[in-house]
């Protein structure tokens, strides 16, 4: 990721673009066949050349142009023929921003492998469901993992789609018309660099395309932050569920000798706040003045290159994370006895109200036996073993039966099936 937002990969693209451009009018017969050959031929660039050319000439693409020339000899008065800044700039970035979004495809495809490994190894191991913090009704831990899953496969196809259409160049001209350059070399050259010509520009592609890209980047990053959240909060001493890895060697704290503390996630939840700020200003630069302004290109080579290196990154230290994490199964038994069966609530609700008993009726009697398990010290069945309104149309072998993890669980097959993981 890194090599493709470098310099060097930056003006390869475009000699490749102006190249293009040449062979392009040459096979419409505006320019001689044995020039676009020699450039072709003999076109190079000096990073070095071309920075000092920028010292004197304050212009990117102007210091690009000279350097380039200077290897091809008098064939280089047809480079940039017809061409602006942006049609360099704007198309490069179209196939700097497709290839990243290929490997960030493919990070995401092997993250989602991890996690479809790790799901189907957890399946059925019981773990307590929490709402607002607070135990709710047993899950397992292969169907919150699943749930990772499915998200991640959503965040896939939200960047194949946006990929689409920030997969666009352009070879307009100063401000769009195509006046001193033929649509057909814009189809010819976008085509042989895999991207489709804009339908129509101004002297730049418009920037809701590339703010789509950016939201989405900053969107697959709050997903990161907020499976990085849970996986903190499974760690915490009072639940250790789960805990990230711990080397040998590692240090917590240079206080405290004791601390193995989960930084891979909260280092995650920390890049994922930069990447959404880098959307703001992505979002930002789609009001520009008329035909085009300068104002988002400063920031533009700061947040793209920056976002899409993070998520690069990102993807990969959670992949990371959840292949190696451990995983504490006697923990996720012992939480879920800490309230003493009070997730069986529901089914008991449910099983008088299809017995006949009135829904209220039904809660208020479920509900004292529950504050009774809050402050007692028997078991949510044993109180409502003990309600009359309860014992009226339940007998204690139903309770029993109510009181069981399987009633939780009978459909998770169903749902791992549905998932296509197995």
């Amino acid at each position: 990721m890194r090599a493709l937002w470098s310099k060097e990969r930056k003006f390869q693209i475009w000699l490749e673009i102006e190249t293009l451009a040449c062979e392009a009018m040459a096979d419409l017969g505006e320019i001689p066949a044995e020039d676009a050959a020699a450039i072709r031929e003999r076109a190079r660039f000096s990073i070095d050349a071309i920075n000092e050319n920028e010292k004197r000439t304050n212009h990117d693409v102007i210091a690009f142009l000279e350097n380039v020339a200077e290897s091809v000899g008098p064939a280089a008065r047809w480079i940039h023929q017809g061409l602006t800044s942006s049609d360099l700039l704007d198309t490069t970035l179209a196939v700097q921003l497709t290839e990243a979004a290929r490997i960030l495809r493919s990070d995401l495809d092997d993250l989602r492998a991890v996690i479809a490994a790790q799901a189907v190894r957890y399946k059925m191991t019981p773990m307590i469901g929490r709402s607002h913090g607070i135990h709710a009704e047993p899950i397992t831990f292969g169907l919150k993992l699943a749930l990772m899953y499915d998200e991640f496969g959503r965040a896939r196809e939200r960047l194949a789609q946006t990929t689409e259409r920030v997969r666009v160049g352009k070879l307009s001209g100063a401000v769009g018309t195509h006046a001193h350059l033929d649509p057909r070399i814009e189809r010819q050259v976008c085509a042989k660099l895999g991207l489709k010509p804009a339908v129509l520009s101004t002297q730049i592609i418009q920037r809701d395309r590339h703010a789509e890209f950016s939201t989405t980047l900053a969107l697959i990053a709050s997903s990161i932050d907020r499976w990085a959240t849970e996986l903190r909060h499974l760690q915490r001493t009072e639940v250790l569920e789960v805990e990230e890895f711990f080397s040998a060697g590692q240090k917590g704290s240079s206080a405290m000798p004791h601390k193995r503390n989960p930084i891979t996630a909260e280092r995650l939840c920390g890049l994922a706040r930069v990447v959404r700020g880098n959307a703001i200003v992505a979002l930002e630069n789609v009001a520009l003045w008329h035909e085009r302004d300068i104002s988002h290109s400063s920031a533009e080579r700061i947040i793209l290159p920056d976002s899409c290196t993070l998520l690069d990154y990102m993807l990969t230290k959670l992949r990371d994370l959840v292949e190696k994490l451990l995983v504490y199964p006697e923990n996720m038994e012992r939480n879920l006895g800490l309230t003493k069966g009070l997730y069986f609530s529901q089914s008991i609700l449910l099983a008088l109200t299809r017995a006949g008993a009135e829904r209220q009726t039904a809660y208020e009697a479920v509900q004292r036996a529950a504050m009774k398990t809050w402050q007692g010290v028997k078991s949510f069945a044993e109180y409502a073993k003990a309600e009359p309104e309860i014992t009226a149309r339940l007998t204690p072998n139903e309770i029993d039966e109510l009181c069981s993890l399987e009633i939780h669980f009978r459909h998770i097959d169903d749902t791992f099936k549905a998932l296509e993981l197995e």
